[in-house]
């Protein structure tokens, strides 16, 4: 066997160790009671962390188990759980596989800090925001001398301002000492008058660790601050008290650093550009008046003052003509409507009315007699042409050209031969009288 292949590739290391997870009868069903850490709700498998005073574990809830859980988790619970430990090959960590969980009631911290956090909320104290200064003098840092805070704020604000100066004010931050010295280094600080902004942190650790943070004196000492504070932790996933109270809330101390410092090179670039622009602007503002002045300088008016007054003089004579112009049409208009009213008065007189009325009754009687002629002369006209017409029809007319007509006795008039009787006494009636006979015989036409 070469010496090469006596080494081992981490994948079957970690699959080797896995395989002794796995098979280890202890391991394969444990039982644990923890409070959970670092939850967060995903759409199908949990994965967050249980913890106690002094340890931690990663766990993971596969889907079809978290859907028989009969509570909704939350970071904060404690909980009685069961499960196997297996290792995850990928990333070669050990964790639990977690079959049950049971809600076991509520980390006496987080309920704790629960309850401080709705009673400062209540009493407004989250609600002061107030601007951190752009360019400050002096800040001072509450924190611990020993730790990484203080060297990770040094360099930040060495590479981006380094005019400012730093002032440590060191304070426990962590055990039951902590919580009045963080009161105290705040009070100190803002009994002086040289400070523009306060910046209060740790690096991260457990909820143990971090809850001198949660102390309700160092949330008021925070409130009560006439200087900006920034607040700076714990880690990302980590929210302290001192974090709503403070006026700026960041996840490191270099990100403290950035948010109480700005760029001095930037700053400097932008104060120099501000410059360019100025004597760019002022140069321009220059030549502009320089110009304004040679130009009234040379101009004619100056050069021949008596010229001021040419426009103004035609500007007169121009609005005296139109003042003339308007005057004559004005009198004009006026005499026009003089004319018209007088000539409407004339025609309105009363005499002028009589005359008129006069002159059309004399038309009206001559229409009149006219009409009466002429009425007349159509009637006399129409009776002419009516008696022409009865004279064609009358009997006596048709008489005289030898026509006659027959009555018996009784005055009827006898149109056949039927109604002649033999021996009857008749009348023929002529033109000019009448004739009296005798029917002798009465025979009618054979057709």
């Amino acid at each position: 066997m070469s010496e090469q292949e006596q080494y081992l590739t981490v994948s079957a290391l970690t699959k080797y160790i896995k395989r002794k997870f796995d098979a280890d009868p202890y391991l394969g069903k444990v039982y644990l009671v923890g409070e959970i850490s670092n939850f967060r709700l995903r759409p199908r498998h949990q994965y967050f962390s249980l913890k106690d005073e002094n340890a931690k574990v990663d766990v993971v809830m596969f889907e079809r188990q978290f859907a028989k859980i009969n509570f909704e988790p939350k970071t904060g619970d404690k909980v009685i759980v069961s499960g196997r430990i297996s290792v995850y090959e990928r990333t070669g960590n050990y964790q639990m596989v977690l079959d049950t969980m049971s809600l076991a009631g509520i980390g006496d911290l987080y309920q704790q800090y629960e309850a401080l956090k709705k009673k400062l909320a209540a009493e407004g104290l989250f609600e002061k925001q107030r601007p951190i200064p752009k360019f400050p003098k002096q800040i001072a840092v509450i924190t611990s001398p020993s730790g990484a805070v203080i060297h990770d704020i040094m360099t930040t604000v060495r590479k981006r301002y380094p005019i400012v100066q730093l002032v440590l004010f060191p304070a426990v931050v962590q055990g039951e000492t902590a919580a009045p010295s963080l009161v105290k280094r705040l009070q100190e600080v803002n009994n002086r008058t040289d400070f523009d902004t306060i910046i209060i942190g740790r690096g991260g650790g457990s909820i143990e660790d971090l809850w001198p943070f949660n102390e309700e004196s160092v949330a008021r000492a925070i409130y009560a601050s006439r200087i900006p504070v920034i607040s700076s932790v714990g880690h990302e996933t980590d929210t302290t008290i001192a974090d709503y109270v403070a006026d700026v809330r960041v996840a490191t101390p270099t990100a403290a650093a950035e948010a109480a410092t700005p760029v001095l090179t930037e700053e400097v670039a932008k104060i120099q550009s501000l410059q360019i622009r100025l004597l760019q602007a002022f140069s321009r503002t220059v030549g502009r008046a320089r110009a304004q002045y040679k130009k009234l300088r040379e101009s004619p008016v100056l050069m021949q003052p008596e010229r001021l007054y040419d426009s103004y003089v035609q500007r007169v004579d121009t609005l005296d003509h139109q003042l003339n112009l308007a005057i004559q049409k004005q009198v004009q208009t006026k005499r026009q409507q003089f004319v018209f009213e007088q000539q409407k008065l004339s025609d309105n007189s009363p005499l002028q009315r009589v005359q008129q009325s006069q002159h059309e009754l004399a038309q009206l009687q001559q229409r009149l007699q006219r009409a009466v002629v002429q009425t007349m002369n159509q009637k006399r006209q129409a009776a002419t042409q009516q008696i022409q017409a009865l004279q064609y029809l009358s009997p006596l007319k048709i008489l005289g050209r030898g026509y006659t007509y027959t009555t018996n006795d009784q005055g009827e008039m006898l149109k056949t031969v039927a109604q002649y009787q033999p021996h009857e006494q008749i009348t023929i009636h002529v033109a000019d009288g009448q004739v009296r006979a005798q029917v002798i015989d009465a025979k009618k036409e054979q057709s």
